[in-house]
């Protein structure tokens, strides 16, 4: 009885007065809404301890792309090299990426590539470490608080639909570790910083450097804000005596869920079958052919490697965007006459990198090849050069039918040990059979218009090495049946769109890895500075939050081969 007491009162002082650590423990909707700026600011101090330590138990991907600038008389700056990192991050133990690249080098290749980056550094005089660029995910790693940063309100302002409150952030010293100068933007239900703009200062200690940033959250459920970009650039830092840096770049995050694919939402979907009557096998019943049985080992070959690269974030879940791919696809191949069994697919590759590969009867397409293809007939030229492949008789490896085969491969490193690469001789075939099914499409007359994208690819291939080499499958070639009929590539000229800049087409939901595409209006061009093709630009998303998510997930039956479509587009 004195122990049952005791709790009771215990339980009373709880309930009459509660403690801050009660407090700090409460949900966020459920703490006191704050009445003046001094308490917003103590609870933004507090939702950033927060944030910090829900981005600390995920692992990510990350893809970071840089592009060096160079003075140009008509572009102002133009891309002269490009420098590409693929990895997860492990963010649990500070800021460590782990590259999905292997790199074995032989012992006299290993010393080559360190003598080529004191090259580098010598005659450019920056060398660019990927997890400079992941640490801009956090504010400040050691966390914010009154003795070592000023807040200053500044205004409430809209980031898309999330309404904001805008503070300026300044360290009150520089002594001791960098510490974030610039603006933070605040969402005002649970007071999550969901975008902060600046740099780490001071910004210069001995050689290595801090570059200005804007680094942007995005909304991945309740009480979830999850770093998805960071763009980052300089235009004239001082770098050793002699040189300047000069460069833009992207960070892209993804695969916050991959442990919790989508398929786990099908298993929710329960579907009561009739009992159907006995009756005698038909003959579309019976037991496959040789023929049909080769080729049903060959689709389970194809869906084993595609699911593995969708568990390990580097393809997106089929959606919206596939549905565009294979409308493109169909218009091909109803107007060539072509009947493939099984019907060919078409999937998304979640990387920037310019790619496109066949999977068996799988087109596989990167989204940054997607994101620069300037309209459906470049688009289209893309996907028959892949459907050439699959018509010259392309297939997978059989051996990828064993689904441990798969399983084991992609545990060491998937970029190398799935790759799709074609040799000289089959690459060129499918060229000179792809520009014969688009000769026969509805994409005929439009043939100038997809050389000049070709024209515009050969000019920026030298510039951007590391954005047209390939991760799974072959780079992309220019033939001169390519360029045959296309017009003259003129940078200065307004009106010819070449190419586009990264980003323009897909949006990517760092949560689930699904793809959409964006709405965009069109804009007149002021200058050829804004045509920007082929290159980095900053990051502007439209903020809003999650909408509970409906408890069944509708599967669609494939649609047999229609006549050729407008692109939803």
């Amino acid at each position: 009885m004195r122990v049952r007491g005791i709790l009771v009162l215990v339980a009373a002082l709880v309930v009459g007065a509660p403690s801050a650590w009660a407090q700090e423990q409460a949900p966020a909707q459920l703490r006191p809404e704050p009445a003046t700026i001094e308490q917003v600011i103590d609870r933004v101090i507090q939702r950033e301890a927060e944030v910090a330590k829900i981005i600390r138990q995920y692992s990510p991907l990350v893809e970071i792309y840089i592009q060096d600038l160079r003075p140009d008389k008509d572009l102002v700056l133009a891309p002269q090299r490009d420098h590409y990192f693929l990895g997860k991050a492990d963010l649990d133990s500070g800021v460590v990426f782990r590259s999905l690249v292997a790199n074995k080098r032989s012992k006299a290749r290993s010393i080559l590539s360190v003598l080529t980056s004191w090259t580098k550094m010598f005659s450019w005089g920056s060398e660019y470490y990927p997890e400079g660029f992941l640490s801009k995910v956090f504010v400040d790693r050691g966390g914010l608080d009154r003795q070592n940063y000023e807040f200053r309100y500044v205004r409430r302002e809209f980031l898309g639909e999330v309404r904001c409150l805008v503070f300026d952030l300044a360290p009150k010293t520089l002594e001791g570790r960098r510490r974030f100068k610039g603006r933070i933007w605040v969402e005002d239900h649970e007071y999550t910083i969901v975008r902060f703009s600046g740099a780490r200062v001071p910004q210069k200690k001995g050689m290595s450097y801090s570059f200005h940033f804007d680094s942007w959250r995005l909304h991945a459920g309740p009480g979830q804000w999850l770093p998805a970009y960071v763009y980052s650039a300089e235009s004239d830092m001082k770098d050793l005596l002699w040189k300047r840096i000069r460069f833009k770049s992207q960070v892209r995050l993804w695969g916050y869920n991959l442990q919790n694919s989508a398929r786990q939402d099908e298993f929710s979907t329960i579907k009561v079958e009739t009992a159907a009557p006995l009756r005698d096998r038909s003959e579309a019943e019976s037991d496959p052919s040789p023929l049909e049985a080769t080729r049903l080992w060959e689709r389970q070959a194809e869906d084993n490697v595609l699911e593995r690269l969708e568990l390990g974030g580097l393809l997106a879940p089929a959606g919206e965007v596939e549905k565009v791919l294979r409308t493109v696809v169909n218009n091909l191949e109803v107007t060539n006459n072509l009947t493939i069994e099984p019907e060919v697919r078409c999937r998304v590759l979640l990387t920037s990198r310019l790619e496109s590969l066949t999977v068996g009867r799988t087109i596989v397409i990167s989204r940054g090849l997607l994101d620069v293809l300037p309209d459906e007939a470049s688009l289209a030229a893309i996907l028959a050069h892949e459907l050439a492949h699959i018509t010259l008789g392309s297939s997978v490896d059989p051996n990828w039918g064993f689904y441990d085969r798969v399983a084991s491969a992609v545990q060491g490193d998937p970029l190398r040990d799935l790759s799709f690469h074609s040799d000289e001789h089959k690459e060129l075939a499918a060229n000179h059979k792809a520009l014969e099914l688009m000769k026969n499409s509805p994409y005929k007359d439009k043939l100038g218009s997809v050389g000049l994208f070709f024209r515009a690819l050969d000019n920026r291939a030298k510039q951007l090495p590391s954005l047209m080499r390939a991760n799974l499958g072959a780079p992309l070639t220019v033939t001169p049946e390519m360029l045959a009929g296309s017009p003259e590539y003129q940078v200065t000229k307004l009106d010819q769109i070449a190419a586009l800049p990264l980003g323009t087409r897909i949006r990517l939901d760092p949560w689930s890895s699904r793809l959409e595409l964006t709405k965009q209006r069109p804009l007149s061009l002021v200058s050829a500075r804004e045509k920007q093709e082929f290159e980095v630009t900053p990051f502007m998303p439209y903020l809003s939050r999650q909408k509970p998510a409906d408890a069944t997930l509708a599967v669609s039956s494939p649609e047999p081969p229609r006549p050729p479509q407008k692109d939803p587009q």
